[in-house]
């Protein structure tokens, strides 16, 4: 096995690229040994004898399956967390979240006609007072309602 460090070393400055992304056909080792200047080089570039290895890169593959699972609420379990409860999401926008689908809900049921113009603002004004911790929370309240009445 000849020693073709001298050859590599000088392929890699006229391909412009590192000594490690340089390969030297293995069979074709007597040939290039006999390649003493940078034009030899060249022609055994042209020839094909010498090549420049591709960019190897970093796979993007796990990044996308991870974020993927992240947007449908996978791998934020307590370990996960770094903020404190509020800092993660503000009181003011864990509210507004909260009240608009109350909100929403109440007009649905207004308008489909289930409950009548009275019980929707009479229900309206308890979810502004912050009465029901959550939309499931106002349903039962609902139901309940409406046995009474």
């Amino acid at each position: 096995m000849t020693d073709l460090q001298h050859q590599k070393r000088l392929a890699a400055k006229v391909l412009g690229v590192g000594a490690g992304r340089v390969w030297l056909n293995p069979e074709e080792s007597d040939t290039i040994a006999e390649a003493v200047t940078r034009e030899d080089i060249r022609g055994l570039i042209a020839e094909g004898i010498i090549k420049r290895k591709p960019v190897k890169g970093v796979s993007r593959g796990r990044a996308r399956i991870r974020d993927e699972k992240r947007s449908y609420g996978h791998r934020s379990g307590h370990g996960k967390r770094k903020g404190a409860k509020y800092a993660r999401l503000s009181r003011k926008r864990r509210w507004i979240v909260k009240i608009r689908a109350q909100r929403k809900f109440l007009k649905q049921l207004r308008e489909d006609g289930t409950i009548d113009r009275t019980t929707y603002r009479m229900l309206y004004n308890k979810a502004g007072g912050g009465e029901f911790r959550d939309l499931n929370h106002l349903r039962t309240f609902i139901e309940s309602y409406r046995k009474e009445v």
